[in-house]
């Protein structure tokens, strides 16, 4: 892991670094002087390491104590993108514009996504639990859409982790037989009125979760209207 910049402002430490090629971005709660948990944090689909939301969400987690990561997903941000990455945003994209179900399109492509970005979550975490600022007792996830779509694997194959928040992703074979492995607790956020992801495939996938620690936090608006007072909690229910 090769640190690139740092700098500290309203109490975060921020920190980008380079880990076998992918990007990412270290926050920690500065002059603590003692070491935090972490928390990763994985982007949406066509996000990047400082989407909005991930940098929000990271400030209330330092807020909060924790530490936060998040990377670059492969063909996002600082990564290039493959001509299958163009074909299937080129395919979404079209058919969210001629108001098609991309359902069957998001799933594939997410699917494609977490194949190669959970062995880079899991390198990225072996490194950062070597650092002395992060604790290794217990790290949690957090991840929306196609963040949850990589989560969910990576949670299911990686016993460090210790709780989770998903959300706003669908039932699919592939995340069905992930979920059922996933045995940490939980908390899933679906969007009553998502235009993306159908109210009952959401409703399968918290069905499908191995756990029996999970929760459904269920709010009315569509793909990007979750509240605020949502993230909060998410934050609150990792720290807990």
């Amino acid at each position: 892991m090769r640190f690139l910049s740092e700098s500290t402002s309203d109490g975060a430490t921020e920190r980008e670094f380079v880990h076998d090629g992918v990007p990412g971005i270290l926050w920690t709660p500065a002059g603590t002087g003692s070491p935090s948990r972490l928390v990763l944090g994985a982007h949406g689909g066509g996000q990047h390491k400082r989407a909005p939301r991930s940098v929000q969400h990271a400030s209330r987690c330092v807020a909060a104590g924790l530490a936060v990561v998040t990377l670059d997903s492969p063909g996002h941000g600082d990564r290039p993108r493959s001509a299958q990455d163009d074909q299937f945003i080129t395919d979404i994209r079209s058919g969210i514009a001629a108001g098609q179900d991309v359902a069957a399109l998001l799933s594939e492509y997410n699917a494609l996504m977490a194949a190669r970005a959970v062995p880079e979550w899991r390198s990225v975490l072996d490194a950062l639990l070597g650092l002395p600022e992060i604790s290794g007792d217990g790290t949690g996830f957090w991840g929306m859409s196609m963040g949850s779509a990589i989560g969910i694997p990576l949670v299911a194959a990686e016993p460090r982790i210790r709780a989770a928040v998903f959300g706003l992703v669908g039932a699919s074979g592939t995340l069905v037989n992930a979920a059922a492995q996933v045995t940490v607790p939980l908390r899933f956020l679906l969007q009553w009125d998502d235009q993306l992801i159908a109210r009952d495939a959401g409703l399968a996938l918290f069905d499908a979760f191995g756990t029996r620690q999970k929760t459904l936090h269920a709010n009315p608006g569509g793909h990007h209207d979750v509240p605020e007072f949502e993230m909060d909690s998410a934050v609150r229910f990792l720290a807990r």
